[in-house]
């Protein structure tokens, strides 16, 4: 009779974020470029709510990792401002948020679809988001810059602050333990936080929590997507 005894398995814990809420548009109307923009009074407090959470249950990191985006490297300097810890920011510029093409290119009867079928349900790796990047793509440069995380065997606990687009993408990568199914209907709310457990082999995800938002845990007044209230954001826009 065998005396083998069940180990449990040992994984690793990636602390993954969206950045804190931005502005995309001047009191004017005018399109802001989205790789400069960076975080309103709304996303400072979402930061800082994010950080406060992380302290209160004595979080540490091990790796703390942005895009690069002004905005999420606001982000992640905020939360760690609000934990007292002093760590270096790396830079992943192959997790910049899904790159779309300008919504000016775009003919006015494409608009609606070119904003909103990105993210619509189980969407397909060849349709593109706002006319640019397909989803095919957005996998093919974020997937490998995440196994090389997995293969880094210096932290135990990572912090990502990332996107919504990528964050949709690692979040359904790990939901399909390891495939390239995209779910673009996982809500991904401004400075909210997801929690996903990695163990060795490449299958080996547990999705632990999804959309913790600090400030309004519930979500209760939010029933539209991101990708829609941008996109009536940019109709009143061009209206002014």
């Amino acid at each position: 009779m065998s005396t083998s005894r069940y180990q449990l398995p040992k994984r690793r814990r990636i602390y993954l974020m969206r950045h804190g809420d931005v502005t995309y548009f001047d009191t004017s109307g005018k399109t802001l470029d989205p790789q400069r923009v960076s975080l309103n009074d709304k996303g400072r407090a979402q930061a800082d709510a994010a950080g406060s959470a992380f302290a209160e249950q004595n979080v540490r990191f091990d790796r703390v990792i942005a895009s690069g985006l002004p905005r999420t490297v606001e982000t992640a300097q905020r939360v760690l401002a609000q934990m007292g810890t002093e760590i270096g920011i790396d830079i992943e510029p192959a997790w910049e948020e899904i790159r779309g093409a300008r919504p000016g290119s775009i003919p006015a009867a494409d608009l609606e679809a070119a904003f909103l079928a990105g993210f619509d349900g189980i969407v397909a790796e060849d349709v593109k988001f706002l006319g640019g990047e397909t989803i095919g793509e957005l996998f093919d440069r974020v997937l490998p810059a995440l196994t090389a995380l997995r293969e880094d065997e210096s932290w135990n606990v990572a912090l990502l602050v990332l996107h919504g687009g990528v964050n949709r993408a690692i979040l359904s990568h790990a939901i399909t333990t390891g495939g390239r199914t995209f779910f673009g209907h996982l809500a991904q709310a401004t400075g909210c936080i997801n929690a996903l457990d990695v163990g060795t082999a490449p299958r080996d995800w547990v999705v632990r929590l999804v959309n913790h938002s600090p400030p309004s845990p519930l979500h209760r007044d939010v029933r539209n997507t991101s990708m829609e209230m941008l996109y009536a954001q940019f109709i009143q826009s061009k209206s002014r």
